[in-house]
């Protein structure tokens, strides 16, 4: 059961965590390691050098299932580190997410799934992370970088935060298409690695759906702020 209160730096990580399990992931986005004892949020983030202000910002946003921007964004957020916290969600969905879901999913539909059907699930999965590649990629090599130029006072005449987040797809939509499609067409008995992998895809586009809210509501904002400054 989550504990929808307004964490502070004074109050110990291991109660965020305890009251609010899917924290564990946004703390090892911020390079946080477990094992804090009784340290207060302010401590442990300080001993992994993770700025604590955007931190709590990025988990009471989330927590509170806010869905509009954050007044006052750049007091609140340190864009740098939150470059790092994208960076790291990436990494965790191309590299260990997506690859692992897979696996999970062909595992369920390799016995009762007719071969022309399991070929079909596989392929729009695989067309999904392509999907997945490209979007986190123009980020990795287009706006992150146009940021860091940013916030060193360059700013690119020929480019601004608007045109990401015209073309910002919500890569979550196809990873829905394909719930739905195994919910409803799925041709096998299920049983437990079906159930896994269904299980698996919930998981994993609310996760991308938190992300995609924190891009729209923390990071953009936060670049438009900044853009206006130079």
């Amino acid at each position: 059961m989550y504990k929808k209160k307004e964490y502070r730096e004074t109050d110990k990580m291991f109660d965020l965590i305890s009251g609010n399990y899917s924290m564990m992931l946004v703390m090892s986005r911020f390079g946080i390691e477990p094992g804090f004892d009784e340290k207060t949020i302010g401590e442990v983030c300080r001993q992994n050098k993770a700025d604590c202000r955007t931190f709590l910002t990025v988990v009471n946003f989330l927590i509170q299932k806010r869905d509009t921007p954050v007044e006052n964004i750049n007091d609140c957020i340190s864009l740098e580190h939150l470059i790092v916290y994208l960076h790291n969600a990436h990494n965790y969905f191309l590299k260990f997410r997506l690859p692992h879901l897979r696996r999970k999913l062909t595992e369920a539909i390799k016995d009762d799934c007719p071969e022309d059907v399991a070929f079909a699930i596989t392929k729009f999965f695989d067309e999904y992370v392509c999907e997945v590649d490209k979007h986190m990629m123009y980020e990795e090599k287009t706006v992150f970088p146009y940021v860091r130029d940013l916030l060193k006072g360059k700013k690119n005449p020929k480019y601004n935060i608007s045109i990401f987040h015209k073309r910002h797809d919500q890569i979550e939509l196809k990873i829905t298409e394909l719930k739905y499609l195994l919910l409803k067409y799925y041709p096998g008995k299920g049983g437990n690695w079906f159930n896994s992998a269904l299980f698996d895809i919930f998981s994993t586009e609310r996760d991308l759906a938190t992300h995609n809210q924190i891009e729209n509501n923390l990071f953009t904002p936060a670049i438009l702020e900044l853009e206006k400054q130079i």
